[in-house]
């Protein structure tokens, strides 16, 4: 029976203990998500290489396998200043720390130690995936005039597919309305402290993240991360920023972006420290721009290299 590519229902929840399933409902921990791509089965193959006394191929053997999944999700808050928005515990699995301020913000940052699990069950029309031990990593896109998003990417342990109805109830209740990228929502927006006239960017947190299976171990793990960028922007006289300098000088400055006006509806994103490493002229609309990528470097602590926070 054919089955309908659409008909796609995405749970994830914080799995407290490795190798414990922590069991997502549609109540409570269903993800709206778009662009879902879901390879459910990741084979790592040995190939034999035996002499032998006729031609042929030797044959070889499955040594591991794990699941990845990869989807995006819109940027936006929960609607009340200090609540976690609904995608909390996806960015938690991408090595960020959570931090709650009562009324006040909900903040997300890098760390290097304690990373936490996600459980995953992915219906496709009536096939039931779960994947358990999920860790992953994720990018942010603001492109000018559409729906900034979060790109993620997990990887888990391969649980057998299994054929379920999709489930009722799903509540995305928690997924608020996006604000478009533009002028009137963006309240914000500097690169090295200039007010550029920005027409995307992207910021990436690059996580490095491993399956490793060997005797007494299986699991994944995040080993490092190099957080890079990409943006356009149009081109200005040198009066206002000299960036040709800037590239060639490796100087660092600071991108800060705050979208959105009212409490509770309002994300902002802070790197402190990024370094424009090349500049290339782009036409947009008749109009030249500066495409440059980015390197984001630590504030001199763990965790300061991109902090994003909801308010």
């Amino acid at each position: 029976m054919a089955k309908a590519s659409r008909n796609v229902i995405l749970l994830a929840k914080i799995q407290p203990t490795p190798g414990t399933d922590s069991v997502p409902t549609p109540a409570a921990n269903a993800i709206l998500c778009s662009e879902p791509k879901v390879n459910p089965l990741n084979v790592n193959i040995v190939k034999r290489n035996n002499v032998m006394a006729w031609m042929g191929n030797p044959g070889s053997v499955v040594a591991s396998n794990y699941a990845t999944i990869e989807f995006e999700v819109e940027m936006q808050s929960s609607g009340t200043a200090g609540t976690a928005p609904k995608d909390g515990p996806l960015m938690r699995g991408c090595a960020m720390g959570e931090t709650l301020v009562a009324l006040t913000s909900a903040a997300y940052a890098p760390v290097d130690t304690a990373h936490e699990f996600l459980s995953f069950y992915y219906w496709l029309d009536g096939l039931k995936h779960i994947f358990t031990d999920a860790k992953g990593t994720v990018s942010y896109e603001w492109n000018a005039q559409g729906i900034a998003v979060k790109k993620y990417k997990f990887w888990g342990l391969y649980v057998s597919i299994t054929d379920v109805a999709n489930p009722s109830g799903s509540d995305y209740s928690g997924f608020k309305d996006p604000l478009p990228f533009n002028k009137l929502n963006t309240t914000t927006f500097t690169l090295h402290g200039i007010a550029v006239k920005v027409k995307s960017l992207t910021l990436d947190l690059a996580n490095q993240v491993e399956h490793i299976n060997k005797p007494n171990f299986e699991g994944i793990q995040i080993i490092n991360r190099m957080p890079v960028g990409n943006i356009v922007y149009e081109v200005d006289a040198i009066s206002v920023k000299d960036w040709y300098t800037v590239v060639k000088a490796g100087t660092l400055g600071a991108i800060a972006v705050v979208h959105g006006a009212t409490a509770g509806f309002i994300v902002a994103q802070d790197a402190p420290k990024v370094q424009l490493t090349s500049l290339d002229y782009t036409p947009d609309q008749g109009i030249a721009h500066c495409t440059s990528s980015l390197n984001l470097q630590p504030n001199n602590a763990v965790g300061t290299e991109l902090v994003t926070t909801y308010r």
